[in-house]
């Protein structure tokens, strides 16, 4: 079973996540890592933090001459800004030098003030703050290695930004493969449609005049995936409920949906399904063919042989620098306005790669569910023993 935990705050001393459940032999370096976390930095619209923070990454446990021991692997991400807020968010008892009551609409400083009974809505927000996807991403580094390794590999890209969208300005727009990825990262909003890219930019520049925010959707795909991950037996073990609740877990994202689902929805049946169809050239184990995705790779909650698709609706960020939310101050109970904090313009092209960085870390769980090992060359011998005995 493969999981993972993270610690730390946005402006704490550091991020540290551990991941349990890989196998032994797993090539990994530090490089790896902080190349995922470059490009989570990616994306037109994001704010100065951006260019202050430059990840500074160790391998704690774990890992010995380049490959993983089978042991709990530890990364610690640094906070290069650690020293101007060591006073404020020391460890050490005392008093912060500024305590926030006007909880931001949006974010999670007043409903997590009243759960933990707490003043100061920074004792929320340093948890809460998207920061923290930078550990994940760093474990899907991790589960990103296992997968390359079974011939899985996952692209996310941008498909809307505010007004903008692919669809309606490029139609028939073909996604991007795992070999488009450097394209998808190298566009300033990681869209793969150079007209939707113009219009997500100028959809960008017009919010950041107006110091408002947008959100969008972004689409991951996981090419290579292995018929029968996840399970139809019970509803923990379905993939496309494991990986709805990974993509809603980002901080942000309010929607998900799995290949085609909220259009087929609208649909008959006669429209809504993947017909399938046999290809004799394509041997016993890959055979049965869907010419579609709607159902986004995944049947019954397992996984068909074809790429799995998804999709995450992000909301306009609620930290605004010009129009003013209103909110309620804690301590004299009056109307006012909500605290700022640095804030992007818009973090969707970020949120792809963080998207990316879920998806993996189900699949690879899943895969080391169904086939088992110890070591890497155990699992990939029982995947491949598995892909063989399919059709028999």
């Amino acid at each position: 079973m493969l999981r993972f935990l993270t610690a730390g705050e946005s402006h704490g001393r550091a991020l540290v996540v551990i991941i349990e459940g890989l196998p032994a032999g797993l090539p990994f370096t530090v490089e790896e890592v902080q190349g995922e976390l470059a490009r989570r930095r990616l994306g037109y619209g994001r704010g100065p933090r951006m260019r202050f923070e430059q990840d500074e990454v160790a391998l704690v446990g774990g890992v010995r001459h380049g490959r993983t021991l089978g042991s709990p692997v530890a990364i610690e991400i640094a906070n290069t800004e650690w020293p101007k807020w060591e006073q404020e968010m020391s460890p050490a008892p005392g008093a912060p030098a500024k305590t926030l009551t006007a909880p931001r609409p949006g974010h999670a400083d007043l409903a997590g003030m009243q759960k933990y009974g707490l003043d100061d809505a920074r004792d929320v927000l340093e948890r809460a703050s998207a920061r923290e996807t930078a550990a994940r991403v760093a474990a899907g580094c991790l589960a990103k290695a296992l997968l390359s390794r079974l011939g899985v590999a996952a692209v996310s890209h941008v498909v809307a930004m505010g007004k903008a969208e692919v669809e309606l300005i490029a139609p028939g727009t073909s996604p991007p493969g795992p070999d488009d990825l450097e394209r998808v990262d190298a566009s300033p909003v990681r869209c793969f449609s150079a007209e939707a890219e113009a219009a997500m930019i100028e959809e960008v520049k017009a919010a950041a005049k107006d110091g408002d925010s947008i959100g969008g959707v972004v689409e991951v795909i996981a090419y290579g995936v292995p018929v029968g991950l996840g399970s139809h037996v019970h509803w923990d073990r379905r993939l496309d409920g494991m990986i709805a609740q990974a993509l809603m877990s980002i901080q942000a994202v309010k929607a998900v949906a799995i290949g085609d689902g909220t259009r087929t929805a609208h649909l008959r049946g006669s429209e809504a399904h993947d017909a399938i169809r046999w290809d004799p050239e394509r041997g016993e184990s890959a055979g049965y063919v869907r010419d579609t995705a709607r159902a986004g790779g995944i049947e019954g909650g397992m996984s068909t042989g074809s790429p799995v698709i998804a999709r995450a609706w992000m909301k306009p960020l609620a930290t605004l620098n010009r129009p003013v939310l209103t909110t309620v101050d804690t301590v004299t109970k009056e109307e006012t306005v909500s605290f700022k904090e640095r804030t992007d313009v818009t973090a969707v092209p970020a949120m792809g790669v963080v998207a990316e960085s879920m998806v993996s870390l189900v699949l690879a769980g899943e895969a080391l569910r169904k086939f088992g090992g110890d070591s890497l060359v155990e699992l990939v011998r029982n995947r491949d023993a598995f892909v063989s005995g399919l059709g028999r």
